[in-house]
């Protein structure tokens, strides 16, 4: 039973990981939405987290080099970072979008507290346990 609270912690960290990588993204983003030339960058995870939960039945660990691990181990967990070099919204070539970027950020921090506050609970719950499991 500990093994899967902790395996649903570390689900929750990959989640925090992405989140935050993709709020520096957005952060450079808005840092430069005047810098000629600039191309957005955007983070993705969501769908990677989909398909460890989908996959999570059998979960590998690797814990030498010779040992068979599993794709979709918690552990191999890696966020897929774009650069959009397709549009430009401006003839200097920049692609950046204030308004567009400014709701991303608002709402990448809504999911960051979102999980924070996951974490908080799951944590709290094993110092209940902790504590309340010797009486």
């Amino acid at each position: 039973m500990i093994g899967k609270t902790y395996e649903n912690i570390n689900f929750l960290q990959n989640a925090l990981d992405g989140t935050w990588l993709r709020n520096e993204a957005i952060s450079n983003n808005i840092a430069n939405v005047n810098t000629p030339g600039y191309k957005k960058i955007t983070v993705e995870f969501e769908n990677m987290l989909k398909d460890q939960i989908s996959s999570s039945s059998v979960s590998l660990k690797v814990t030498d080099d010779k040992h068979i691990g599993s794709s979709n181990s918690v552990d191999n967990f890696q966020p897929l970072v774009k650069v959009n070099r397709n549009t430009s919204a401006r003839k200097d070539g920049n692609n950046v979008n204030i308004d567009v970027e400014m709701g991303d950020l608002a709402k990448n921090s809504i999911m960051y507290d979102g999980l924070i506050r996951q974490i908080s609970r799951k944590f709290t719950g094993i110092k209940t346990i902790i504590q309340e499991g010797g009486k």
